[in-house]
């Protein structure tokens, strides 16, 4: 395989990559924006029937402060990603050979803007899962209530989303050494 053609695959590979990084953005800025307008100080949207359940507004606060964060964080890694996808193009317009696409950008500017991009997601991700422990807490009672709802709820998400995430970030740290 010769370089070009080496130049042609790695740069279709992390347009892909890109593309998938703004793509999964998107779905979580719009599941946190639509978090956002739901009202957490609404009482008739609660399931909880025992009083000593009852959330604190600290909840309620950190819930609106997660997604804050959420929102933020999603924004700001599909920026970079988006950027970092122009910088490709912008490139790849520059040399065209016959049919051929090769773009020469800087490994090391590629590489650290997929970082600080995939960065963002996993912040993202992490302030989502604690917005989403405080919004299970509000609707369906606190953990240290130790209502069995409540468990069922939270425990699957701390066990599933860190496992992702570990699996997103062995990925990105794979990608980024070779």
């Amino acid at each position: 395989m010769d370089d070009r053609s080496h130049l042609k695959i790695g740069t279709c590979v992390q347009i892909t990559a890109v593309d998938g990084i703004v793509n999964v953005n998107s779905l979580f800025t719009l599941a946190v924006f639509i978090g956002l307008a739901w009202n957490p100080f609404d009482s008739s949207n609660s399931l909880i029937t025992d009083p000593r359940c009852n959330p604190t507004a600290r909840m309620t606060e950190d819930l609106v402060t997660f997604h804050v964060f959420s929102f933020s964080s999603f924004l700001f890694s599909s920026l970079i990603a988006l950027g970092t996808k122009q910088a490709i193009r912008i490139a790849m317009s520059r040399e065209v050979h016959k049919i051929v696409l090769l773009a020469h950008v800087n490994k090391t500017f590629l590489r650290l803007s997929m970082l600080v991009s995939a960065v963002g997601s996993l912040c993202g991700c992490g302030f989502l899962m604690l917005a989403l422990v405080n919004m299970i807490q509000i609707k369906l009672g606190t953990l240290s209530c130790g209502s069995p709802q409540t468990i069922f709820a939270v425990v699957p998400l701390v066990i599933f989303v860190p496992l992702g995430l570990l699996i997103y970030v062995t990925s990105v740290v794979y990608a980024f050494v070779s």
